[in-house]
């Protein structure tokens, strides 16, 4: 028989079998999963009055195939977003549960006689949970609506974070063949820089590329191009020492990002449902009935301690997170059976090589047993809620009035701040150091086959500048709305702020230098007199800044696609622009006769570049100025109209304390500033625009100081969006862009103007 006919003999076989199984127990009523093992033992070497398979090799690949689908797929299903929702119960229940259940897992193996890796992967398999069959058991015992179903849900998709991260640890901990505590925090500190670079650098590409060529795509190039970037990114896990599972859950999750994400999922069900059935016959195949006879007693100790462990520590996790006791059981019920990501760790300690025979059958039978208890478990949880919430009672209101006060201990100013500060600092840190690590350890070694060793090393170092200039700004530059308040608050905030703006500076000269010394070698003291020009040129270049913002606006963009179209469908296509409600204010400000800012014009002022504040009207005498010109001075009386967001207010209040300005009056969002002006001359009303920079308008391409908004327009920017992404005060050197969405502000002259000029949208 040729090597194509026991091809598909093989798959005839198993597809067939498979499918009578799935059959039988969808009849009975139990998961399809159990199915396809069951499936799996019948054509395995146990049962001899059916067929064996021709080659099991085969099988054996396509089940690799299948890990790498059904990560794939849990990776389309999964989005960063979601992490945000899942709230406290989901985040502590599964951190209790998981290092329970590895410490739980770890002591059975240990007592019943396993090695220090077997029992180290006997609980990575008991700490993990299978989402299919734990939703499938609330699906049919109707309870998908109730409190405990959410916050299992929640704490299924932390699960799924963690197990992916655990297969990881768990290879590495294997390659070393035991557990050095440098060592394996090294590489989880690798580990997580790559997926921190690879994840940043996925999400500015692939969205990006689906956007500049979704129209030449039909269903079938949309398939194509989606597995290809899921076995692009498994290659290249692999080639980065990591797991092909990891880089096929990355492809996932990115495109689970973008708009296109559910119809990329319809697309590859199918091949991810053939490709699964496969992985979890081949599981079935390696269960062998002598082997677990002998097995039975550690079978049995494994199971219950599993069920017993996973009830103590998920109740006590919902607990901690406010949870009732009601809740917190049902939820601990629901989520006992162990299923796929048991299997995949299974299979990857057998990879591997570091796992016993007996290990992988004993977890599927384990498997088995927790998926038949758990929905019986969970009709019994109710009841034993009662006797436990006297043991155990409800405290929520206590422990949230407690988190509360917790949280009001930071200046919100400074907590917000913090996050932001911090957040892009690290971000584009890691972007850097990985461009700098990837052009040193993979380009130069690329070009050494081509070029000589001096060219390979000038030209790489040519081509990590070219690429890392445009992201420096974003390291010595930040958004300074909450850094002016501190600044102006309170004289001893600017101590840390300063050391901050240091780390900031200091950060960004390491890493200019950076590749030279890993190129060059070179420690001389001169680097530094390259260093300083370098940080100053990359810290006032608006042309820098500019390129660098439009960078970000591109991967906010891309990162929040799915959630910003999910609200533009919502609103029936008209998008709300809530973000200009809530982020732009006015407020009323007098100027008193004795005010040290009289006869002081805008431009000495300049309040627009240090208070992050704007003057968009200016009263005097009766007369309105709309819209000010940066020369027109201040006098006695005049009354000032300032637009800015709410950390901008802050900001100036604080900023014109000693200046002789005082507020009357409240604080309006824009939006009810211009449609209260009634009592006001038509001509001198103020008017809010939408402006789309589209093909005919001349304005793509041109940056924000170049396109006339304020000269020619004769009106002020309030802000724009790209994608549906709001950008606030973008910075006068950013380019724009076809199809970005303006939102300018200005009178009656900016109204026939854009009129005119056929500027306006719809």
């Amino acid at each position: 028989m040729t090597d194509v006919l026991i091809v598909i003999s093989d798959l005839a076989l198993l597809l067939v079998v498979a499918g009578l199984s799935t059959l039988l127990f969808r009849r009975i009523k139990m998961p399809v999963v159990l199915g396809y093992i069951m499936a799996g033992f019948l054509i395995g070497d146990v049962i001899s009055f059916i067929p064996n398979l021709g080659n099991e090799e085969n099988i054996h690949l396509w089940s690799e195939l299948g890990v790498i689908f059904l990560m794939f797929g849990l990776g389309l299903e999964f989005s960063i977003h979601k992490m945000k929702e899942v709230g406290a119960a989901g985040t502590v229940s599964c951190i209790t549960e998981v290092v329970g259940l590895l410490l739980v897992g770890f002591v059975i193996g240990t007592l019943l006689g396993f090695n220090t890796i077997n029992s180290i992967f006997l609980g990575g398999m008991m700490s993990t949970c299978s989402t299919m069959l734990t939703m499938k058991s609330i699906d049919d015992a109707g309870r998908r609506k109730e409190r405990f179903a959410e916050v299992t849900l929640g704490t299924m998709v932390v699960n799924d974070i963690v197990a992916i991260f655990m297969m990881m640890i768990l290879s590495m901990i294997a390659a070393s063949k035991g557990v050095s505590g440098i060592d394996l925090l090294a590489n989880i500190g690798k580990l997580f820089f790559y997926l921190t670079v690879w994840l940043l650098l996925g999400i500015y590409i692939i969205p990006s590329v689906l956007k500049k060529t979704m129209h030449l795509m039909n269903d079938e190039t949309l398939l194509i191009i989606s597995l290809g970037s899921c076995f692009a990114m498994s290659w290249l896990a692999d080639a980065l020492g990591f797991s092909t599972a990891l880089g096929a859950f990355l492809a996932g999750s990115i495109l689970a990002g973008t708009v296109h994400a559910e119809r990329i999922e319809r697309l590859v069900t199918p091949c991810k449902d053939l490709f699964g059935a496969v992985f979890f016959v081949s599981v079935g195949m390696m269960v062998d009935p002598a082997l677990l006879a002998n097995y039975i007693v550690p079978v049995l100790i494994i199971t219950i301690s599993t069920i017993i462990g996973k009830l103590i520590f998920t109740t006590l996790g919902m607990r901690l997170a406010g949870e009732t006791c009601k809740t917190s059981l049902n939820a601990a019920a629901a989520q006992i059976p162990i299923g796929e990501f048991a299997f995949i760790i299974a299979s990857l300690g057998v990879s591997l090589g570091v796992t016993a025979d007996f290990l992988y059958p004993v977890i599927v039978a384990v498997s088995v047993v927790t998926t038949v208890v758990s929905p019986f478990l969970l009709k019994a949880s109710d009841r034993l809620a009662t006797p436990l919430s006297r043991i155990m009672p409800d405290k929520s209101a206590k422990r949230k009035a407690a988190r509360s006060e917790k949280k009001s201990f930071m200046d919100p100013d400074w907590s917000a701040f913090l996050r932001h500060f911090f957040l892009s600092y690290f971000l584009y840190s890691l972007v850097l150091l990985g461009l700098v690590l990837l052009g040193v350890h993979s380009l130069r070694p690329l070009l050494e086959q081509y070029l000589s060793r001096e060219n390979a090393r000038l030209v790489t170092l040519i081509v990590i500048y070219l690429i890392s200039i445009p992201l420096l700004p974003g390291i010595v530059t930040f958004r300074k709305r909450y850094f002016t308040t501190l600044w102006l608050k309170n004289f001893a905030n600017r101590v840390p702020l300063t050391a901050l703006l240091i780390l900031r500076f200091l950060t960004a000269a390491y890493l200019i230098i950076l590749p030279i010394l890993l190129l060059y070698r070179i420690r001389h003291i001169w680097l530094l007199l390259l260093v300083i020009p370098a940080v100053y040129f990359a810290s006032n270049s608006n042309k820098l800044a500019g390129l660098s913002m439009q960078l970000q606006a591109r991967f906010l963009s891309n990162f929040n696609e799915r959630v910003l179209n999910e609200k533009y469908v919502k609103t029936g296509g008209e998008t709300s622009h809530v973000w200009l409600d809530e982020r732009m204010h006015t407020a009323l400000f007098i100027c008193q006769p004795d005010s040290l800012i009289i006869g002081r014009s805008l431009e000495e002022l300049d309040w627009a570049r240090t208070l992050n504040t704007k003057v968009i009207c200016i009263i005097r005498s009766g007369k309105r100025i709309n819209i000010p010109q940066s020369t027109e001075r201040i006098h006695a009386d005049d009354k000032l109209i300032v637009m800015a967001d709410t950390p901008g207010l802050d900001s100036f209040r604080l900023g014109i304390k000693e200046s002789g300005l005082e507020q009357e009056g409240e604080i309006w969002t824009l939006r009810r500033y211009i449609e209260e002006q009634d009592n006001i001359d038509e001509e001198s009303q103020l008017l809010c625009c939408a402006v789309r920079v589209g093909h005919e308008s001349g304005l793509s391409g041109k940056s924000l100081r170049s396109s006339g908004i304020k000269s020619e327009w004769h009106a002020f920017l309030v802000g724009l969006e790209r994608h549906l992404y709001p950008i606030f005060d973008p910075l006068p050197d950013m380019p724009l862009q076809e199809d970005d969405l303006l939102w300018v502000l200005g009178d009656q002259k900016m109204g026939r103007y854009l009129f005119q000029h056929n500027l306006l949208d719809g």
